[in-house]
């Protein structure tokens, strides 16, 4: 494997980010997870301006967008495989042990691991943790991804493949690492940015080519909507089959198959919309 870092590739027995870098010590940096199918990125574009969004929510400087575009070419290219997935890292860089940032400027790393097709229905657990809507970290996709770490632990240990989080006032919000909608009377809602939840790209994109309702939903939503799914830049348009101890049908319901078939036509003609 081949991995860029701060200004070139390097093997990964060489690729070393400092012991002392703030992405490892604080948790200070954020990343972008990117769909590569035969070494073409998904949406890139779209990925670029919402890691500058998240850096600047925690006052970093922007990164510079031509830089992680010749990164991600490089990684692809040094690394051929049928689908990948692309992860950008960018932290704080080398700092003291504290949360003080230091001077040294910001770290840079790209990577490329091989992955496959997700299944087409999946089962979620809902956890008893929240997230906070109006925390500084809301909408910011950052490295300090314990919560979500644990959280997906309880799911697998449950024979999951997510678990849902709602917030401190009892609403839907998102999973550990994807965005959750509902179908109610045919019509499809998930929550809006507003619930704390991350502002998904796939998210995005389903919401812009289905007609989805950005809705505030409680909690319980889940306990009546006719069809649920998931979306992420892995899963696409990922149907779910039981939530706790609910079961839904075993097969995508048909406005869940819409949306998928909806999405694998529209991203197979714009590789970066």
């Amino acid at each position: 494997m081949r991995i860029w870092l701060d200004g070139g590739l390097r093997d990964v027995e060489s690729a070393r980010v400092s012991v002392l870098d703030h992405g490892l010590t604080v948790g200070d940096g954020v990343f972008e997870t990117v769909k590569a199918a035969h070494g073409e990125p998904f949406a890139l574009t779209r990925h670029l301006d919402r890691l500058t969004r998240s850096a600047r929510g925690l006052g970093l400087p922007d990164p510079d967008h031509d830089e992680v575009r010749r990164a991600c070419a490089a990684v692809l290219t040094a690394n051929p495989m049928a689908l990948g997935r692309l992860r950008i890292t960018y932290t704080g860089g080398h700092g003291p042990l504290g949360s003080d940032r230091g001077r040294h400027g910001p770290t840079l790393v790209v990577a490329l691991g091989e992955t496959t097709r997700r299944p087409d229905t999946t089962a979620v657990v809902t956890v008893p943790w929240t997230r906070n809507e109006r925390g500084v970290l809301a909408g910011v996709k950052s490295t300090s991804y314990a919560e979500n770490v644990v959280a997906l632990a309880r799911a697998h240990r449950l024979g999951a493949s997510e678990a849902l989080f709602g917030n401190t006032v009892g609403q839907l919000c998102e999973g550990t690492g994807s965005n959750v909608f509902v179908v109610l009377d045919g019509e499809i809602h998930t929550p809006p940015v507003a619930s704390g939840c991350l502002p998904g790209i796939t998210r995005a994109l389903v919401v812009e080519w289905t007609g989805v309702h950005e809705t505030d939903l409680p909690l319980d939503v889940l306990d009546r909507a006719d069809e649920v799914f998931l979306t992420s830049t892995l899963r696409d348009v990922q149907a779910v089959h039981r939530i706790d101890d609910r079961e839904l049908p075993g097969t995508q319901g048909p406005v869940t198959a819409k949306a998928m078939r909806v999405f694998d036509e529209r991203a197979g003609q714009d590789l970066d919309p």
